[in-house]
């Protein structure tokens, strides 16, 4: 999330697509409409009316799982615009922050040329041969000179030039294509793409509100992708009321995010060591490779890798060089997508996984495909869950229907605290890092998550140490000094890291070092604990803001109400405030609460926006013996002069304003993904329609997994209709806490199907009535819920116009509780995105019946 939730109140129009903030982020809202209160417009794309959407100004039905067809009809539609009305738009943004200027291997083709592939293909569209189902990038990168610079055509106009290839990409997006595919009402299009289009004249701004509506396809990440396009040629990222903003799903789920509990990456989104890696070096080789940029003026921040893997290492092995802890760490042998959540479920039902440690989660319930999963954890020989109450996945072994006699696996409950009887942080969407105080002890033998990995480690440690095993160094040598009763504000001193040669805090990652000198458990909140003598001058003068002395430091819990920039700037100052709240808890990285906000200034830094200013370069002054560069506002994203002179002259000492990227520009083309640099679209996986667009109907480069006999494809003819999952603001995921709670379960008491009165008529389903919902995986029974909400969906399907009925269920219920029903996850495929596996829940094919 690149701004925050106070921010999105700066905003001149919000889109909220694959998005329901009103009913499933109610928090962000406040925001939404204290934007509307202002003037701001919210647009509301969605194929069922929400809550949301009751409140939008204009509201769009879409499809599920045609994102990039409407976001690519918007693209075009401000392309063609730019081409007329250039001052309507921040061109100096597009030439000089995104890489639109920048040219492309003449090799290279895409869509338009090879019918919805891009060059590079391995071939084989066999949907069993994953090995060919994959790209060989080397065409999709840039031209470079003869000092390995990336070459540039400023004017835009070179056929190489990623704003060229963008313009014949998006061609074929017109609006008339965008609605046969999307199904949406087109004179609603045309308006949306207009007033979205406003946004992109300087000064102004618009954010987008995404969530798992977009991300929960097998081409969620290119639809996010179509979002970063879109924004760019807006110069809709790095300002005040810009950005694309991930709604998360609960409130700390950008802090599990950051500390990276997934398959692929180490804390602070380090890479994950594969075999190929037999040094530290050789890793460190592997990740940098391709990370490297010979502009001098490119930050290219990730070149600071192995210091921060250096100190990560030495976070987890004080007592150890990292050249020799780096092999401690397991190394992944088969491709990434088999340790993802799907992969890791096919292979407990083939038997290769034997054991399970199921923490805060119920897969019982929220897996895609879930009757394979719960049957995946019948072959487990072990299985811990850790949670508040008994939840369905520690119940597995007696729902209904199944003999526990039959089942050999050893289930082990270790009951949990909650979130009010424990302390610790939470990093919220808007990466604000937030101290949280237990306010009750957990009830019975109920233990804080701290508490319980603490014991498991120990335990291990004192195993490992007395009878040894299978690369026993990786646990004995762990640095692990905790106590008997942990304290997280320990643990949040390890996390922000230690200079190792005085025993202090460190003040930033700049400080971090590669040479084993310097610990840090993620480098991202390296800053976010300091020592009482290092804090900064408004800090020391506002001690009260911290609740207590023994957090003075913690600055997650600093709580400072006033608006106010950091280093205390003020309006009386001499710059504006836009919501930044500096002292109001801390914002990784290093506190700067607008991602890329150096983007929000010209050439010379003056901002954009001069009624939202997010920072702006206020001269020199000298400091000592040095002359330091002064920035007001949030903190720059990287301190280094404008890239002009006030005269309009251009400095050699200045920097790009996109550091994380090796060019320092940010990316309209893409070359890192999976699956395309720029965003196409595909189908579903199980889909109604023909693809209108091209002769590739899905994603040719998702992982199809065919191995089990319950992985399972619908077919059209027998299951006509979409389905969408969604949640609902009276229940809370897979409803472990709430269906478990007398007072929130009358709220919500049953499962139920949402579906049109025109498909309601069709099948004979009476409003309260109940149906049966059935796809090739299984089905579920429900009330039905005959609403306007949905309405059918008029597309066009090899050239003829057809009839597309969509339903839509919450997926919150399971076999255990105070409230009992059927998951919807009981008819999702076990099919996930290209690029990070996540299900595909939106977008799949059923039929419906009367019961």
């Amino acid at each position: 999330m690149t701004n925050h939730w106070k921010d999105v109140g700066n905003t001149d129009c919000i889109l909220a697509i694959g998005s329901n903030p009103a009913e499933n982020h109610p928090a962000s809202f406040a925001w939404v409409t204290e934007a509307k209160e202002k003037g701001a417009k919210l647009i509301s794309v969605d194929p069922r009316f929400t809550r949301t959407s009751s409140k939008a100004d204009i509201y769009a039905r879409m499809r599920s799982g045609t994102d990039i067809a409407f976001i690519g009809g918007m693209i075009k539609h401000v392309l063609d615009d730019m081409d007329q009305h250039p001052e309507d738009y921040n061109m100096v943004y597009v030439r000089e922050y995104t890489n639109a200027s920048f040219l492309i291997n003449p090799d290279f083709k895409g869509p338009v040329d090879l019918d919805g592939l891009f060059s590079g293909y391995a071939g084989g569209l066999d949907e069993t041969d994953n090995a060919k189902r994959k790209y060989d990038k080397s065409t999709w990168q840039y031209q470079l000179d003869e000092e390995g610079i990336p070459k540039k055509d400023k004017d835009l106009i070179d056929p190489n030039s990623v704003f060229q290839i963008l313009k014949r990409h998006f061609d074929r997006y017109d609006k008339e294509t965008a609605c046969n595919i999307t199904g949406t009402d087109r004179g609603t299009y045309e308006l949306i793409c207009q007033t979205y289009a406003e946004t992109g004249k300087p000064g102004k701004a618009g954010t987008i509100m995404y969530a798992m509506g977009t991300t929960q396809h097998t081409n969620g990440t290119q639809m996010i992708r179509s979002y970063a396009i879109l924004q760019l040629l807006l110069g809709n990222i790095g300002v005040a009321g810009g950005g694309i903003n991930a709604l998360r799903g609960e409130s700390n789920v950008q802090g599990s995010t950051d500390m990276c509990l997934l398959a692929h990456i180490l804390p602070g989104y380090l890479k994950q060591p594969i075999n190929k890696d037999q040094t530290l070096a050789e890793h460190n080789e592997r990740v940098l490779n391709g990370l490297t940029n010979n502009d001098p003026k490119s930050a290219n921040w990730w070149q600071n890798y192995p210091k921060y893997i250096a100190s990560l290492l030495k976070a987890w092995y004080r007592d150890t060089d990292p050249d020799v802890s780096f092999n401690y760490l397991p190394k992944t042998t088969a491709p990434l997508t088999d340790y993802s959540w799907i992969g890791l479920f096919e292979a407990m039902y083939a038997g290769t996984v034997k054991g399970l440690m199921c923490w805060g989660q119920n897969p019982a319930v929220c897996g895609p495909n879930v009757n394979m999963e719960r049957k995946a954890l019948e072959k487990l020989d072990w299985l811990v869950a850790v949670d508040l109450w008994e939840t369905e996945t520690a119940a597995f072994w007696k729902r209904p229907g199944v003999d526990p006699t039959t089942i050999d696996t050893e289930v082990f409950m270790l009951p949990a605290a909650c979130s009010y009887e424990k302390e610790g942080s939470v990093t919220n969407s808007g990466r604000w890092m937030q101290w949280r105080y237990k306010a009750v002890d957990p009830p019975g033998d109920a233990e804080h998550d701290l508490g319980i990995i603490n014991k498991l480690v120990l335990k291990l440690k004192e195993l490992y140490t007395s009878e040894g095993g299978p690369n026993a160094e990786a646990i004995t040598r762990l640095t692990w000094d905790y106590g008997d009763d942990p304290d997280p504000l320990e643990v949040a001193k390890e996390v922000n890291g230690y200079d190792l040669t005085t025993g202090k805090l460190l003040v930033s990652f700049g400080k971090l070092k590669d040479d084993g000198t310097t610990s840090s458990g993620n480098w991202l909140y390296c800053g976010s604990y300091l020592e009482k003598d290092d804090l900064d001058a408004f800090e020391k003068a506002h001690l009260d803001m911290y609740p207590g002395t023994e957090y003075i430091g913690n600055r997650a819990a600093r709580r400072y109400p006033q608006d106010v920039g950091d280093g205390g700037y003020s309006e009386e100052a001499g710059y504006k405030e836009v919501g930044l709240h500096s002292y109001w808890s801390w914002c990784w990285p290093i506190n700067r609460r607008i991602i890329y906000n150096r983007a929000s200034v010209d050439l010379a830094g003056n901002p954009w926006d001069k009624e939202h200013p997010v920072i702006g370069f206020a001269g020199e002054e000298l400091a000592g013996k040095y002359v330091t560069k002064v920035w007001k506002g949030d903190v720059p994203d990287g301190g280094w002069y404008p890239l002009q002179n006030p005269d309009g002259t251009w400095r050699d000492d200045a920097k790009y304003p996109f550091i994380m990227k090796p060019e320092g520009h940010s990316r309209i083309f893409g070359m890192g993904l999976a699956d395309g640099p720029l965003a196409e679209h595909y189908e579903p996986w199980e889909s109604p329609v023909t693809n209108h667009i091209s002769g590739q109907q899905n994603d040719p480069a998702f992982k199809i997994w065919a191995d089990s006999d319950m992985d399972l494809k619908g077919d059209p003819g027998t299951y006509p209709i979409v389905a969408t999952t969604y949640r609902l603001v009276e229940h809370w995921q897979a409803g472990q806490m709430t269906r478990n709670l007398p007072y929130l379960v009358e709220m919500m008491p049953e499962m139920f199907v949402e579906l049109s009165e025109e498909l309601a008529a069709e099948k004979g389903i009476v409003n309260g009535g109940r149906v049966i919902v059935e796809t090739a995986r299984g089905k579920v029974e429900g009330v039905a819920l005959v609403t306007k909400r949905f309405k059918p969906f008029t597309v066009y399907d090899n050239g003829r116009q057809k009839t597309v009925h969509q339903i839509g269920m919450p997926w919150h219920w399971g076999y255990m509780g105070l409230s009992k029903g059927d998951s919807a996850n009981m008819l999702t495929p076990h099919v996930g995105d290209a690029n990070t596996m996540i299900p595909e829940f939106k977008a799949f094919l059923c039929n419906v019946k009367k019961a």
